[in-house]
């Protein structure tokens, strides 16, 4: 604190010296309150004296039409002084606002945010404050002790010493104010990124198991600013006894001394003068003055520091969360004492997108059989010698987000072989995470039952690994974040071809090998995404959920990844999709609509669903010079399939020749 007091200092000094101009303005309209309050005491002691107990009532009239004069110039003089504050406040502000903002780009500092919409207001508003208050306690204060001695200044002897006693005991307070000030705001900030941490891992928190832990160190965060509150309350009482002392006692002391004064030569008129002075003058401006500079002046002196401080980064284990979301589950959770490696994480919040409203939504689809007869599943054919053992079943599902909303799901069923390979699609918002989030045991159904392996899913968590969108890595050695899964270690041959498996060896070499060290924030999405990924092969888990995994990736190494989990020995794969080539891959596909589902091959979907369809028309891309995999070029030509003659090749005038008249609407050439 005392190390920046004279930094703090030389840079205030320098601020206030470039304005000089600005303080002599606002110094002198400050000199009519200061005219105001000599006048509005003198003239109601003369007022007394010489008008009404002399018996002359226009002379007392006179008097105070003054001090009315008085009040109406002072008050013209104060809506003056608002104009030359400003002209302080602003500068002010907007050089700690460029201040907070410059540095946060730079250093990456979690709390700008808060330093930005709250310390910054706190420094404009306070600083504001305290140029009204300390400006008007010194011109008050000159003019009420000028009048007093012009009255009688035998009534300086009964005022002025419990006013500087007053003053000098909120002098004494105003150090360990500003400790426990900047304490309270510490603390303050601390709760702050926590609740931010904890909002942006609940989904990993409940997964993790470690609700416990995250309730234990918010309410220590939470304990630890109630004391700071209390003990700046504590300091508090002192600051008010500071006021009685320096406001109300000369008060008293004027009324007990009354006949001693009136013995030294003051009148009836200078002992209510002198009331005058204290009670509409001294006694509001010296509570404004200690109330202001002892609350907010303290307190400003702390944002300053916190905002003009230099090189202050983010430091501790709360600030090493990436970027995109803080936690993927198991294959990532959090790290550390309470993180539970059998427990998964994935998306427990609602999707972007509101889900469409649902009346119905089955599969009609139980135990896993193809629709069309010797449709297998696909390139790994699971053809077990006894009955289909489901690894994941959906038993009349039913969910929604809250009493009162329309169900995302209702009676849904659903069962996965186990060895299959299933991709979910639809419409963005239509619940594909949702789904996801109940296989993974994240989400409770309000009716039904899921089932993983057999079991039901919450005894059931360690059979799952779910990588949902945003994949979470931690501060530490890569081998760490790798097999942080693995309930015993694994040999390095074994990370290794995990990483070779999803494609994200050569990384694992570019990061420096499996003993290097992991910086969250300087790896891009799709690289966090390779980790998790990699996370997730090794884990010895027999089925594993992508939920959006690769979406960070290209197709060629989102290929790699999902053929890397399908050709796992024991592994079931549920992905849900983003990409046309990750349903053609699936032995099955899952379609949700919103209404109902239905669940196929690539092929029997194209031909029985409108939105599967739709979806594929959409997902497809170009993905070479002649076409993709699915058969869409990305240049109309001659000589492709479907060409009846109608293409030309480019010039100038066009690219595409009609054969004939299309009025009519129909398909060109049979097409």
């Amino acid at each position: 604190m005392t190390t920046d007091a004279p930094r703090l200092r030389t840079e205030g000094l320098r601020f206030l010296n470039r304005r000089r101009p600005v303080l002599a303005r606002l110094a002198g309209w400050s000199l009519l309150e200061a005219a105001q309050t000599f006048l509005f005491g003198y003239a109601v002691a003369r007022a007394l004296d010489h008008g009404f107990l002399a018996g002359r009532t226009a002379g007392g009239l006179g008097w105070l039409a003054a001090a009315a004069v008085a009040v109406a110039a002072g008050a013209y003089g104060t809506g003056r002084v608002f104009r030359a504050v400003s002209e302080l406040v602003e500068p002010l502000r907007d050089g700690l606002v460029r201040r907070v903002v410059g540095r946060a780009l730079a250093d990456a500092d979690h709390a700008a945010v808060s330093r930005l919409t709250h310390q910054v207001e706190i420094a404009r508003d306070t600083f504001a404050g305290l140029v009204m208050v300390s400006r008007s306690f010194v011109f008050t204060a000159a003019g009420a002790l000028a009048g007093l001695a012009s009255l009688a200044p035998v009534l300086l002897l009964v005022v002025v010493p419990p006013l500087v006693l007053g003053l000098g005991l909120f002098l004494v307070t105003l150090r360990p104010m500003a400790c426990r000030q900047e304490t309270f705001l510490a603390a303050d900030e601390a709760v702050a990124e926590a609740l931010d941490a904890t909002a942006a891992g609940l989904r990993d928190i409940t997964a993790a198991g470690a609700e416990t832990r995250t309730a234990a160190e918010a309410e220590t965060r939470f304990a630890a600013e109630f004391r700071a509150a209390r003990t700046l309350a504590r300091w508090g009482v002192v600051r008010v006894l500071a006021v009685a002392v320096g406001g109300r006692l000369p008060v008293i002391l004027l009324l007990v001394t009354a006949p001693w004064l009136l013995s030294r030569g003051a009148t009836p008129g200078d002992l209510v003068g002198a009331l005058t002075y204290l009670m509409y003058a001294l006694l509001p401006a010296l509570q404004s003055l200690m109330q202001t500079l002892g609350t907010a002046g303290s307190r400003l002196t702390v944002v300053l520091r916190r905002l003009t401080e230099r090189g202050r980064g983010p430091t501790g284990p709360e600030h090493t969360a990436p970027e995109g979301g803080p936690l993927d589950g198991v294959a990532g959770a959090p790290s550390g004492p309470g993180a539970d490696p059998a427990h998964g994480a994935g998306n427990v919040m609602p999707p972007a997108t509101t889900p469409q409203p649902v009346r119905r939504l089955r599969t009609g689809v139980r135990g896993g059989a193809p629709v069309r007869e010797g449709a297998g599943w696909g390139k790994k054919p699971f053809r077990p010698a006894g009955p289909v053992q489901p690894a994941v079943e959906l038993r009349g599902v039913t969910f929604a987000y809250g009493p009162h909303a329309e169900p995302v799901f209702q009676g849904l069923d659903l069962v996965v072989p186990a060895g299959g390979h299933l991709t979910v699609v639809g419409p963005s918002g239509i619940g594909k995470s949702t789904l996801a989030a109940l296989v993974a045991g994240l989400l409770e159904p309000a009716g039904g039952e899921v089932r993983l392996c057999g079991e039901p899913v919450r005894g059931a968590v360690h059979r799952r690994a779910l990588v949902p969108q945003e994949a979470y890595v931690f501060s530490g050695a890569l081998r760490d974040n790798l097999t942080y899964l693995c309930p015993d270690p694994p040999p390095d041959p074994a990370v290794l071809a995990s990483a070779r498996a999803v494609g994200a060896y050569e990384l694992l070499l570019r990061l420096g090998g499996l003993d290097a060290a992991v910086a969250p924030g300087e790896l891009s999405a799709g690289e966090r995404q390779l980790i998790a990924l990699a996370r997730a092969h090794l884990a010895p888990v027999p089925v594993v959920l992508l939920d959006e995994a690769t979406c960070h990736l290209d197709p060629a190494a989102e290929a790699r990844a999902e053929r890397a989990f399908a050709e796992r020995p024991d592994t079931t794969l549920i992905v849900v999709a983003h990409r046309i080539s990750s349903a053609r891959r699936a032995d099955r596909v899952l379609v949700m609509d919103g209404t109902h589902a239905v669940c196929g091959s690539h092929d029997e979907l194209i031909r029985c669903s409108a939105l599967y369809r739709d979806l594929a028309g959409g997902w497809s891309q170009p993905a070479g010079a002649l076409g993709d995999a699915n058969g869409v070029h990305a240049v109309a030509g001659p000589g492709l399939p479907g060409d009846r003659g109608h293409v030309v090749a480019h010039r100038p005038v066009g690219q595409v020749q009609a054969v004939g008249d299309l009025g009519d609407v129909r398909p060109l050439g049979g097409e």
